[in-house]
């Protein structure tokens, strides 16, 4: 199975970038397609963004499709996601999510592992 540790959360005001990092270890991070959730305070987790197992085919949610940048790099067992002009809405916990096909899917449970997430707090 593959670990996933979360990293780049803090504390931002509206309008500033953060980048999110998630590093796996333990199988091929290229054999697994992976997407970012987040959790809002008093809120169900939702669908953020998802790659496939290049990197070359992604998906992101409508919320944050014009701020928000999906990627990876499989040489570094690594996925980012780029958030440009953060919103208070944006304020979550972020997770990285990873299955064992090389296709991604917006589906929470379509999931198999899960890293324990990272704080992102937007103030306006």
């Amino acid at each position: 199975q593959v670990q996933l540790v979360e990293s780049g959360g803090g504390l931002v005001q509206g309008g500033d970038s953060l980048r999110l990092s998630c590093v796996a270890s333990g199988r091929t991070f290229s054999d697994y397609s992976a997407a970012w959730f987040r959790q809002a305070p008093g809120k169900q987790r939702e669908f953020v963004a998802a790659c496939n197992w290049s990197g070359f085919s992604s998906y992101h949610a409508d919320s944050v499709k014009d701020r928000f940048i999906i990627s990876r790099d499989n040489t570094k067992n690594t996925m980012y996601l780029q958030m440009n002009n953060l919103q208070p809405e944006d304020t979550a916990v972020y997770y990285c999510a990873a299955r064992p096909r090389i296709y991604y899917s917006t589906e929470e449970g379509e999931y198999d592992y899960w890293g324990l997430g990272t704080q992102v707090t937007v103030s306006s």
